[in-house]
């Protein structure tokens, strides 16, 4: 088994001992599923939305980043059409025949339609897939707003490019190829922002303004240089199912857009819309748009601070955006579930802690609707917001995390 470099180990982890441990369990499992004792290392990040809530599928901007939080493989290929995956806690072996991979895609369920539509998405953009073995763990936390599925996705993305394409893949090849799975295979209407998130690393400002191609620009920054801790918690999963309370964002600026006689909001303005608010005859359309715009807005405004180190207006502005979230997006609760409302509540116990100094900023997490909130506060006070907030919510559904600057990559030898 191959034995991976400290440096690369330090450059992705910032450490080696317990990243060097965790990979050789990982190839010690490989080698005891698979029999082989030579493979290639993986790892790719999960991701936290900073800001541009909602924003992705109408064309806009969003800046997020991916997290020290990783899925993590070993891998070789087997020389035969066929793809083997053990993934940690999945409970079976994902077995996929590239031989027939369109009925296999669509006969399919679960993990296992994923990872088919992905093939199929890679082969369908003119790249090369064969057969695989790896073996999967990760510390990515599923249903909290981190994006464990892209984290997934894009690590197998990783090895498909490594393995079968020399490198030729783009990240945004990786982002298409998860994409198109979901969308296809899972009924999900992802946008692009989770895959391309894990999968560039590092802070992000990306722009979908041109749907088949869309551009993304590193910003280096992090929390922790400015003084200032993030901490997702995760409220609960809501109990009702909150598809229809998704799609329909989406949705209704499209139903906006049409009104003014485009597709979708970034080919318009705020003005243009406000000329056609008595035509809509949808007062939440309205608002989602007016989000939208003033969302965007908010995006360029945080580039600009995070380039000038101006922390104040950075998260001043992710507080706006978090209460635009709430107030005219309306991802907070579900209206047909109102007595729900473990994401309201959550923001409102933060706010009274974040009232004490005055500093910091919180926020709805991603979707929305249930699930997961964002909190930034100074270093020196987030032990105390832990213990806080975790005697409503449990120690165990509040993660302090960090942006890491790796995305979706190979681990060198």
């Amino acid at each position: 088994m191959c034995i991976l470099k400290k440096e690369a180990l330090e450059k992705i982890y910032g450490e080696s001992v317990e990243s060097g441990e965790r990979f050789y369990r990982l190839g010690r499992k490989f080698r005891e599923k698979y029999n082989r004792n030579q493979a290639e290392f993986f790892s790719a990040p999960g991701r936290t939305e900073i800001i541009g809530n909602h924003t992705d599928h109408n064309g806009g901007l969003v800046i997020a980043g991916s997290i020290h939080m990783d899925t993590i493989g070993a891998a070789c290929p087997n020389g035969s059409t066929k793809i083997h995956i053990t993934s940690e806690g999945y409970g079976k072996e994902i077995k996929i025949d590239l031989a027939d991979i369109e009925r296999g895609a669509r006969d399919l369920k679960g993990t296992e339609a994923l990872i088919a539509g992905m093939m199929e998405g890679v082969l369908k953009a003119g790249f090369k897939v064969s057969g695989f073995d790896a073996y999967v763990a990760t510390e990515v936390i599923g249903a909290a707003g981190v994006s464990s599925s892209a984290s997934f996705e894009m690590l197998v993305c990783a090895m498909v490019d490594y393995f079968f394409n020399d490198g030729a893949m783009s990240y945004v090849h990786y982002a298409k190829a998860g994409q198109y799975a979901e969308n296809h295979y899972w009924n999900k209407a992802s946008g692009l922002m989770d895959q391309m998130a894990c999968a560039v690393g590092g802070t992000i400002l990306m722009d979908f303004s041109e749907p088949s191609q869309p551009t993304y620009q590193k910003l280096d920054f992090t929390f922790h240089d400015i003084g200032y801790q993030l901490v997702i918690v995760n409220t609960g999963k809501g109990h009702a199912d909150l598809s229809a309370e998704y799609s329909e964002i989406p949705q209704e600026m499209f139903t906006a857009a049409n009104a003014i006689g485009v597709e979708r909001l970034c080919e318009t303005s705020r003005n243009s819309l406000m000329e056609k608010i008595p035509e809509i005859g949808n007062d939440r359309a309205v608002l989602r748009a007016l989000h939208f715009f003033q969302e965007n807005d908010r995006v360029k405004r945080a580039a600009e601070a995070i380039a000038e180190g101006d922390a104040d207006r950075l998260l001043r502005l992710i507080q706006e955006s978090g209460t635009s979230s709430w107030e005219w997006l309306q991802n907070c609760y579900a209206i047909g579930n109102a007595e729900e409302q473990k994401v309201p509540l959550t923001l409102a116990l933060t706010e009274l802690f974040l009232e004490r100094s005055g500093k910091g900023a919180c926020r709805v997490h991603g979707g929305g609707f249930a699930g997961v909130i964002m909190c930034l506060l100074p270093e020196q006070e987030a032990e105390d917001y832990v213990s806080y907030i975790s005697k409503f919510v449990g120690k165990e559904n509040v993660y302090p995390l960090s942006i890491r600057s790796a995305g979706a990559v190979r681990i060198t030898v």
